[in-house]
């Protein structure tokens, strides 16, 4: 495009967030083309979906809430989640008439004079009234520093590089991090590799049914924590680690025995300062992702700790700015909410122009 193309509204990524709020613009009366367009950096359906490692299934991953307006219905449990739920998505995109432009990968954002929002990509520059950023956060994996890692003689990887148990076979494996993901890759490197498992916090097990009030209260801490500006933390450590009849086997076998985390990095393993050690050919680093916020950056948003403060999905400081699959909604069914609220606020913001569809 040589010149800039002009919409009421740009939807930055087209994963579940983004598809969401898709078919809610629509459903308030934003034109598909004209009136919204959704700019998505992969080059197929999928969101981050389609890049989780192959074994994944879905009956080992967490839901996968439906979207709206469509069942999510797969042959099988068993079936790779990185087939099934971007074959899910691409329906959706189809059987919704949904306005997608891939790959379009979005480098900044910026205010232009006249109150507009400027999209700059790499196919160009979209003008809109209003925004909504439904990047997620897999393009951001998050590993911490430790003394000595640059010294390690092994090999280093984040779950995103993750492909199989296979490649450890014989390995000394070090998994880092207390959440789910890290979980279930110990259930599957534990029967080829010798394991050892470290946590910054001793892991909170949950076991029976997840109510709505801790569900409602997880939401809410993770609210506060955003509307403040504040890092929102683990939705683990609010929930905690479900107990599957895997994870009781694998607590009873001990593969889930978990060490504090070292205290720095040898080049041979890790250490730590009381004078133990573990052997490692292998670090694991299943710690967690940051939001693929930067190409926010132009607007001065963050706070000192990267976080934009916001109000539901409205940015407290840019209204016009909607941030769905962002800290409360950084789920698949919290996305499908947010996706709605961000389609009602912008209508209210905008409505001058946008009829009420029926």
């Amino acid at each position: 495009m040589s010149e800039p193309r002009d919409v009421d509204v740009v939807v930055i990524g087209a994963g579940q967030a983004g598809l969401s709020a898709a078919h809610h613009l629509a459903r308030q009366g934003f034109a598909p083309g004209s009136g919204f367009v959704v700019l998505d950096g992969d080059a197929a359906p999928g969101g981050a979906w389609q890049h989780r490692w192959p074994s994944l299934t879905l009956a080992t991953t967490h839901r996968v809430h439906e979207l709206p307006g469509l069942a999510f219905e797969p042959a099988s449990e068993d079936l790779p989640a990185a087939e099934a739920v971007p074959a899910y998505f691409a329906e959706y995109e189809r059987r919704s008439a949904l306005p997608v432009e891939r790959p379009v990968r979005v480098s900044a954002v910026r205010r232009t004079d006249d109150g507009r929002f400027a999209v700059e990509t790499d196919r160009g520059t979209w003008r809109a009234r209003g925004l909504v950023n439904a990047t997620g956060t897999w393009t951001r994996p998050f590993v911490p520093h430790y003394p000595g890692q640059e010294t390690f003689r092994g090999r280093q990887l984040h779950t995103v590089g993750y492909r199989g148990a296979a490649e450890f076979a014989g390995r000394s494996v070090v998994v880092v991090g207390g959440g789910a993901s890290a979980v279930q890759l110990l259930g599957e490197i534990a029967p080829v590799a010798r394991t050892t498992w470290v946590t910054r916090r001793p892991p909170m097990w949950r076991e029976g049914p997840f109510g709505d009030e801790q569900g409602r209260t997880a939401v809410a801490r993770v609210e506060a924590a955003v509307r403040a500006g504040r890092m929102p933390g683990s939705v683990v450590g609010v929930t905690g680690l479900v107990v599957t009849p895997w994870v009781r086997r694998a607590l009873d076998d001990g593969v889930l025995t978990r060490l504090p985390v070292f205290d720095r990095i040898t080049p041979d393993g890790v250490a730590w300062d009381d004078g133990r050690t573990v052997a490692a050919d292998v670090l694991l680093w299943a710690t967690g992702f940051r939001a693929a916020v930067g190409h926010l950056a132009p607007l001065r948003l963050r706070t000192r700790d990267g976080v934009i403060p916001v109000e539901g999905t409205t940015a407290v400081d840019e209204p016009r700015l909607q941030l769905v699959g962002y800290g409360p909604s950084a789920s698949t069914i919290g996305a499908n909410r947010a996706g709605r609220s961000a389609a009602v606020a912008l209508r209210r913001l905008l409505a001058a122009d946008v009829p009420r569809s029926a």
